[in-house]
């Protein structure tokens, strides 16, 4: 791990700011992991965000528009942010949405498969949809026409658009937690 972990003790005004409105975000949005340590300190993305608080607000921002009233259906996003995490080898990504996954009714099987690199047979149409157009975009290029018109037929403009942003902010994650190679939690024994 490149960046300490900050106890809240010692963060500043501008950090104590950021921190707030996060812990608060984590409680409510992000369950099934850890993402703070017992003393309080943020892990995961939350640590590099608060480490450079211009970036992280900014960041944190993108992340409540994306976790505020979310129009796909939580298995459709599990499997982009699994699909963009597994392209980057992030490991706290990772660990967090495989996690996640399952509390969202994702199979193991398609877990696995999906962490991976590759695509499950038995994904639903919408989750098709969703890897395909992750697996795309994370990949690079335009995303195909037929692909995006799958998108809007799938989930609308709108949650086509919205599928978008959510692989864009979890490249910007997934990246994020490599620079710092941020560690998967350690289990107590």
């Amino acid at each position: 791990m490149r960046l300490p972990l900050i106890p809240p003790s010692e963060l500043s005004p501008e950090q104590r700011a950021l921190y707030n409105d996060m812990s608060e975000g984590i409680a409510a949005n992000f369950k099934g992991f850890v993402a703070v340590r017992e003393d309080g300190a943020l892990m995961g993305p939350w640590n590099p965000w608060l480490h450079e608080p211009v970036f992280g607000k900014a960041s944190w921002e993108l992340v409540k528009a994306l976790a505020s009233n979310p129009s796909l259906p939580k298995n459709v996003r599990e499997v982009a942010i699994l699909v963009t995490g597994a392209h980057f080898k992030s490991a706290y990504e990772l660990y967090a949405h495989v996690l996640v996954g399952e509390l969202r009714g994702l199979s193991d099987e398609k877990i696995e498969t999906i962490v991976a690199g590759l695509r499950p047979s038995d994904l639903t149409r919408q989750e098709a949809v969703a890897y395909d157009v992750a697996y795309a975009l994370v990949n690079g290029a335009v995303l195909p026409q037929l692909l995006y018109k799958a998108a809007v037929e799938a989930f609308g403009a709108h949650g086509a658009a919205e599928l978008s942003y959510l692989v864009g902010l979890y490249c910007l994650v997934s990246v994020t937690l490599n620079t710092f190679n941020t560690p998967v939690p350690v289990a107590d024994d």
